[in-house]
């Protein structure tokens, strides 16, 4: 395919660097190259002075040793323990010990018999006791969130490990240098009790009923490639008996310069940022990477069947392997998927199946890897269907594909949707550099990445029919995921390990060097919303107006004043809607006509509102609100589409009792809020099976009668107000009175619903206080210190100390409304087996504040650089005020916390803790096997009481 519009220019900027850009790109994108080697992208966003930095290492658990697996995800963990310059206060002794803990698990790692292995694991256990005494947990967090980061994470897959931060833009140099030195070496300190904690993330899986299912895929997709033969999260096996050397070496080999990019998006000079980055990650010298030999996967010429069981709801997934991202072979099967499913709204398998309900769910995607890909549906039947009935219906789709019996229009209304997602994804900061290093990381230039919508253009019908007859055949693999005990769950053992100490108030001089060194600050600034918002009046309707500056895609939203609370039903009546036509267009059409305009509907049902929205290019929004209303007004009921609805609503019903984290969220509600809430009071099975139709559509027919405000965001408001009058009647209906929902005092009881799983969940939630907007300021500190992120009390003391869990925090929320209640939560997911250890943690930790005032200080400056270097933008300068509303506030609310902040001492936050927090009392959720329960350290919580799925989901 020829280039028409996309071409490189090299250039030379004022100091002498050499940078390539893209002609018409509308990000003008700057790619410099170091002499190291080193890939830096940079693209100017101004909506806040900030910017999104992503550090992306081409390689993942792909490069992992075949008898080291999980390495790469491990090392990932590591990088965030600092150097022999962050998180010592002693190297030279630390170091030491170090060095014989590594040579320990050399040893560990080559005995075989399990006694002297177990004595082994004990002495590495007494040493790095020893050395943490020299360590200084989390000192990279402390050192990043002192900078007013946000975001900060990291993640590993197939070929990827990517390092994540958002910061202030006057902070870009710390940042460069803090990261300079992680990326400089490595030093694996804390490195036992991080292992447990990756136990802890393994285990967690065993409950994640999509990598099950996934794990078995992929493994039969890749029978010789690391895509299928090596998990990102590892072998248990090479879990239990890690090598220290091993990790060197793999970050020698793999972390250099020219093996990296740096992705910087957001507001700064181009020019003062290259010099910066050159100045810290020039010097990393550039390494040649090993060597590669290529694994060749045999071509699949059978149907490969696999079964997996777990206690969720039965599915079967098909998948085809393709090759690589950004091949013809890839590019077309990501049209056909599209064509099948286009993101619910009008592919065959969207119409065909999900619209007529045929079965529960079904879906089609593609994924493009570095290596590979593969092209999957997924077909959830309802109870009365087999899987292999659900199998033959997609499978059905295919070969409709194959005839060609699909409509004209439907591909270039496919790739006109490409560009549009685009669009939306490169206009923010976050959404331009993750393509940024997902372009990289698949060693691809921005140039073909630009270039990949005129290609998907170019493909007629004609291609995607023959593309299809070629590739679909009896090469698949299926996966059959019945209902039933897992058999393949593993469990890794936790190999006994004494708490380290947290050396919380100690800091290295590298650290204080970052706290010492002043930086201008940026000043905060507050919008003045009654300035940002135009509005004016269509009749008896408020219309409000927030300019694009943008591009042109627009959206109209119809907000109305009531929700569930007023009406029970409304939100049933809203999902019935999607699939009835009208006495012009079949159900089918109207998704085809929305799909044909660019135009996507959505219905948010709320307690107390609810929200019609259009989104599309802006010289289609009118055409979409006239089809919207043609079909709410004109809605034809239908009793046997009707009928259809209910019996899919009841088996989703019974669908989500199977589902471990729908389960832990109603149990969760019941703590919280009792046996009679919002979450329990839905219209009952009884009620759907002997209603009319009629009740929910004249809903539907009467809703634009009812008092409701308009929002829109785009361009031209006077063209807007032009046309939307056509659209709008003066109200003639009332709204009815909310109902209330009580909010019970918790009391200390103990809820429990058995579930069969690795882990156990323990939640605790304790009703506050009715909201205190002037409290906000102490929340948003508490929370940063004591209770969230990788440097708050909780995170050290039950992960970093004691390795009780992957997943730990206190959170407390205030309420969103006046007149009602706060709620505090803390959450652990842990092995049954250290459950009676984390509570008591938790409840140490929970008896008094602890105070470091280091840490506090931290907190404090992070909060107040985060609400200084953020900017309310687009649609959310006017849903920000309108949730404000609900607190009478009609202003920019962040200038009182961030004022609030400014004057908080660690006194002010001890009270607020003796005086919000600690007279509560909690009530407990914890879901799990029973057997595996260990009631004592239940019954310290309070009164015991197990609960059925009927109970806790009200059905």
């Amino acid at each position: 395919m020829t280039d028409r519009r996309y071409s490189e220019t090299i250039h030379t900027d004022k100091n002498n660097y050499e940078y390539i850009t893209i002609s018409n790109d509308e990000n003008k994108i700057r790619i410099y190259t170091l002499k190291n080697g080193l890939k830096v992208f940079l693209a100017q966003n101004f909506d806040a002075p900030r910017i999104q930095t992503y550090i992306p290492v081409r390689t993942g658990s792909n490069n992992d040793p075949s008898d080291n697996t999980g390495l790469a995800h491990y090392l990932e963990h590591m990088m965030f323990k600092g150097t022999s310059k962050l998180g010592t206060h002693n190297w030279e002794k630390e170091s030491e010990l170090l060095n014989r803990i590594s040579d320990l698990y050399e040893e560990h790692k080559a005995e075989q018999d399990a006694e002297k292995k177990k004595a082994i694991y004990k002495k590495i256990d007494e040493i790095s006791q020893e050395a943490s005494q020299f360590a200084i947990a989390n000192e990279y967090d402390k050192a990043i969130s002192s900078l007013g980061a946000t975001g900060t994470n990291a993640h590993t897959w197939f070929d990827e490990t990517v390092y994540k931060n958002n910061v202030p833009n006057n902070e870009l140099e710390k940042w460069l240098k803090i990261e300079k030195e992680r990326f400089s070496e490595l030093t694996l300190r804390l490195f036992h009790t991080e292992l447990e904690s990756v136990y802890e993330e393994f285990n967690r899986a065993q409950d994640n009923d999509s990598r099950l299912v996934n794990y078995e895929l992929m493994d039969a997709l890749f029978p010789t490639h690391p895509n299928g033969q090596q998990t990102t999260l590892g072998n248990p096996d090479h879990l239990k008996n890690p090598s220290m050397k091993a990790i060197h070496k793999y970050f020698d080999e793999y972390y250099v310069p020219n093996n990296y990019a740096m992705v910087l998006v957001g507001d700064f000079d181009f020019e003062e940022t290259i010099q910066l980055v050159d100045q810290y990650f020039g010097s990393i010298p550039y390494r040649e990477l090993p060597e590669k030999t290529p694994i060749i996967e045999k071509p699949i010429t059978e149907i490969v069947k696999r079964t997996v069981k777990s206690p969720t709801t039965p599915r079967v997934q098909l998948a085809w392997r393709t090759e690589s991202y950004g091949t013809r072979e890839a590019m077309l099967a990501d049209i056909v998927a599209n064509i099948l499913s286009n993101r619910g709204e009008a592919g065959l398998i969207d119409l065909n199946i999900n619209q007529t309900q045929k079965l529960l769910w079904g879906q089609a995607y593609s994924v493009g890897l570095k290596e590979y890909g593969y092209f999957s549906i997924v077909a959830v039947p309802k109870e009365t269907q087999t899987l292999d009935e659900a199998k033959e219906m997609v499978l059905e789709q295919i070969e409709l594909m194959k005839k060609g019996e699909f409509p004209d229009w439907m591909l270039p209304a496919i790739i006109n949707d490409f560009k549009l997602q685009r669009m939306k994804a490169l206009e923010t900061a976050d959404g331009l550099a993750t393509n940024l290093y997902d372009t990289y990381i698949k060693g691809r230039t921005w140039k073909q990445e630009l270039d990949e919508m005129e290609q998907y253009s170019e493909f007629t019908k004609e291609d995607v029919v023959a593309f299809a007859n070629e590739f679909f055949k009896d090469n698949y693999v299926i996966i059959y995921k019945e209902k039933g005990v897992n058999d393949k769950l593993i469990r890794v053992e936790n190999p006994g390990i004494t708490p380290v100490k947290i050396n919380r108030e100690a800091q290295s001089e590298f650290l204080q060097e970052i706290l010492a060194e002043k930086t201008e600050d940026i000043q905060p600034e507050f919008i003045d919303y009654q300035k940002e918002i135009k509005t004016d009046l269509i009749k008896d309707k408020k219309l409000s107006f927030v300019k694009n500056k943008y591009n042109e895609i627009a959206q109209v939203h119809f907000i109305f004043p009531f929700g569930s609370d007023n009406d029970r039903d409304l939100g049933t009546s809203t999902q019935i809607l999607q699939y009835l036509g009208t006495e012009k267009f079949s159900p089918e059409d109207l998704k085809e006509e929305f799909f044909k305009i660019g135009v996507s509907n959505d219905f948010k049902t709320g307690n107390d509102q609810l929200s019609i929205s259009l989104s599309g290019l802006e010289e289609n929004i009118e055409k979409g609100i006239e089809l919207l209303q043609h079909w709410m007004y004109n809605v034809k009921p239908d009793q046997e589409i009707y009928n259809q609805f209910v019996e899919t609503v009841l088996e989703n019903r019974a669908a989500t009792k199977k589902d471990k984290g729908r389960i832990m969220t109603a149990l969760t509600n019941y703590t919280k809020l009792g046996a009679f809430s919002r979450f329990t009071n839905i219209i009952s099975k009884e009620e759907l099976e002997s209603s009319k139709v009629e009740v929910f559509t004249d809903r539907m027919k009467k809703l634009f009668k009812f008092p409701y405000q308009i929002f829109f965001y785009g361009k031209d408001f006077e063209n807007f107000k032009k046309y939307i009058g056509n659209y709008v009647e003066n109200e003639s209906l009332q709204i009815s009175e909310p109902r209330k929902y009580p909010e019970p005092e918790t009391i200390g009881n103990v809820y429990f619903t058995d579930y069969d799983m690795v882990q156990m969940e323990m939640s605790k939630v304790g009703k506050g206080h009715n909201v205190n907007t002037g409290n906000f300021g102490k929340i948003n500190v508490f929370n940063e210190y004591f209770g969230r992120g990788l440097s708050s009390i909780v995170f050290q003391e039950i992960r970093e100390s004691k390795s009780l869990a992957y997943s730990a925090y206190v959170s407390y929320a205030a309420n969103a409304e006046l007149n009602h209640p706060d709620y505090i939560t803390t959450y652990i997911g842990t092995q049954p087996d250290k459950l009676q250890i984390a509570v008591d943690t938790m409840m140490e930790l929970m008896d008094e504040l602890p105070e470091v005032p280091t840490q506090f200080e931290n907190a404090k400056n992070a909060a107040l650089k985060q609400i200084a270097s953020t900017r309310i933008t687009r649609t959310n300068i006017f849903f920000n005020i309108l949730r404000l509303k609900k607190l009478n506030i009609q202003h920019d609310f962040r200038k009182d916390i961030y004022q609030q902040i400014q004057g908080l001492k660690f006194e002010d936050l001890r009270q607020f803790y003796q005086t919000e927090i600690k007279p509560i009392h909690f009530n407990t959720a914890i879901i799990g096997k029973k057997e595996n329960l260990n009631m004592e350290a239940v019954n310290q919580m309070g009164t015991f009481k197990e609960l059925s799925l009927k109970e806790i989901f009200g059905h």
